[in-house]
């Protein structure tokens, strides 16, 4: 079976992503990392562009070993010894050439005749051939240049000692069939043993759909990054074209020799060195790509993951795909969650809580874990009036005071008051607390959002305690942060108690 060759060209044509300049050592890390994820070719940088670029391609040189270290160059001498000196410490180095040839880059960029073009790619591969035997050509905005002259070009860089031949839509003009037309054109009018490769842009969206058909029709080669990122609207990217060979493998008919299980982690890394966030419905690679809402959904991958799920998560370095409860999520999935949290209800319990949770979704995008807790306990524990009701509290905090909280208690008809300092006021509150009811819980989580807008918005605050080996969760909510804070404590306090309580019930009557 033919095997897919993996060009990666984050470090050059993704840099040039507006606002994504990379320096050295972050180069070196991604390439790296793209070395594990088993990529053929590197394309490092363009040394002409600047003295750290030129660096950068001799440090990954150096430093990585597998890959092909590629370097770009304009057909100029300058480029092409500025480049071939970048290369020397490279085990593998590759020079990548590239010449305009379309109609509107000869009239307007270069301002110069076909038989210019023809000769200045002819004697710049030859000059490059004397020093480097792998070299790339690519007839820039390729698929904008007549196809007759397209094929002159190729076959003259070809001649001339040329081993790959990269056809890029460099300004992401091409559609699908008529790319896919275009390769097969060439493919069949060039030698076999010269490789074909595809280089495409996403300004209309089509860059990996593009690239697709290239390799349908015969390229071996093909040019990305990862999340895509590049010029203007990106590149083609890496992660969805190698997935798309894979699932679809007996439609391709190629292999592709990626460690795939790395492409989550180098995705993360290149969005976080770059600056450039990825999309949550970004495919494959996404925060979104393996969750599902849906109820129908969710109940049909709890059945058969292969319903709703076309690869699994790990496959590309994911543990696994998520349930995600919202307001469209059904009672299978609710119970599922509750059960992987250590709640075990029966459906009349189920029902209670299902109701409140849909309410609950109603107001919130998403309901975590410690809402699920919460909406347990309420629904679990005996309606008992709360053991510990607030009172009044006073803070003390500020950048040169110790913080310090003053704390009024009401346990039956017995109004309880306590001080403490802690390292901030929330410390501080709590600790308080800990003083009157005489227990010490370890707080395992503690969480704040707004459940309205505005300035005066009503702050939620929710925590998870662990008492005595029993993880219990508290809500409270308040104008006031510090306030909810405390009302969530003492909710989750009375609801260990109100277990605790129940528990000795069911032991007094046994």
């Amino acid at each position: 079976m033919d095997r897919i060759i993996f060009f990666d060209t984050t470090l050059r044509d993704g840099e040039q992503s507006p606002g994504a300049s990379l320096t050295s050592s972050a180069k070196l890390t991604i390439a790296r990392h793209l070395a594990k994820l088993n990529v053929d070719v590197i394309e490092a940088g363009f040394p002409v562009a600047s003295e750290d670029d030129a660096y950068a391609v001799k440090l990954i040189g150096k430093e990585v070993k597998g890959p092909v270290i590629c370097a770009l160059a304009r057909c100029v001498p300058k480029d092409i010894e500025i480049a071939l000196k970048s290369l020397e410490s490279a085990q593998k180095p590759r020079l990548h050439l590239f010449l305009a040839t379309s109609e509107i880059h000869r009239k307007f960029k270069l301002v110069k005749a076909k038989s210019e073009i023809i000769r200045i790619a002819k004697e710049m591969v030859s000059f490059a051939k004397k020093f480097i035997d792998d070299i790339e050509f690519s007839p820039e905005d390729a698929t904008r240049t007549e196809p007759d002259f397209l094929l002159e070009v190729c076959k003259t860089v070809v001649d001339e000692g040329a081993r790959t031949l990269n056809i890029p839509d460099t300004v992401g003009y091409a559609v699908p069939e008529e790319y896919g037309a275009l390769i097969k054109f060439l493919r069949e009018k060039i030698p076999q043993e010269i490789v074909i490769s595809v280089h495409c842009h996403n300004d209309l969206g089509l860059a990996v759909a593009n690239s697709l058909a290239a390799v349908k029709n015969g390229a071996r080669q093909v040019e990305c990054t990862i999340n895509g990122i590049g010029e203007r609207a990106g590149n083609a990217s890496l992660e969805e074209i190698a997935m798309n060979l894979i699932v679809r493998k007996k439609y391709y008919g190629v292999r592709v020799d990626l460690e795939t299980k790395h492409i989550y982690r180098i995705s993360k890394l290149v969005s976080s060195l770059t600056g450039i966030p990825v999309q949550p419905n970004k495919a494959i690679v996404g925060d979104n790509a393996f969750k599902h809402e849906s109820g129908i959904h969710q109940d049909g991958v709890i059945k058969c993951r292969e319903t709703y799920e076309i690869m699994h998560p790990k496959m590309v370095g994911i543990p696994e795909s998520t349930l995600v409860l919202g307001k469209h999520s059904g009672r299978h999935a609710l119970k599922l969650r509750l059960e992987s949290l250590g709640v075990s209800v029966d459906e009349n319990t189920l029902n209670k809580i299902f109701e409140q949770f849909k309410k609950l979704a109603d107001k919130k995008k998403e309901v975590n874990d410690l809402d699920l807790l919460v909406l347990a306990e309420q629904e679990t524990i005996s309606a008992v009036e709360p053991t510990y009701t607030l009172e009044y509290f006073h803070i003390i905090s500020g950048t040169s005071t110790l913080p310090s909280a003053t704390v009024r208690i009401r346990k039956k008809n017995e109004i309880i008051e306590d001080a403490s300092l802690g390292d901030g006021p929330i410390d501080a509150l709590y600790k308080a607390i800990d003083r009157i009811v005489k227990i010490s819980p370890k707080l395992q989580e503690y969480k704040i959002s707004a459940v309205t807008g505005g300035k005066d918005a009503q702050g939620e605050v929710i925590v998870s305690l662990m008492i005595d080996g029993m993880r219990v969760a508290g809500k409270g909510v308040s104008t006031d942060i510090i306030e909810a804070s405390a009302r969530a404590y003492l909710n989750a306090i009375n609801q260990y108690l109100s277990r605790k309580n129940l528990v000795k019930k069911k032991y007094r009557g046994t």
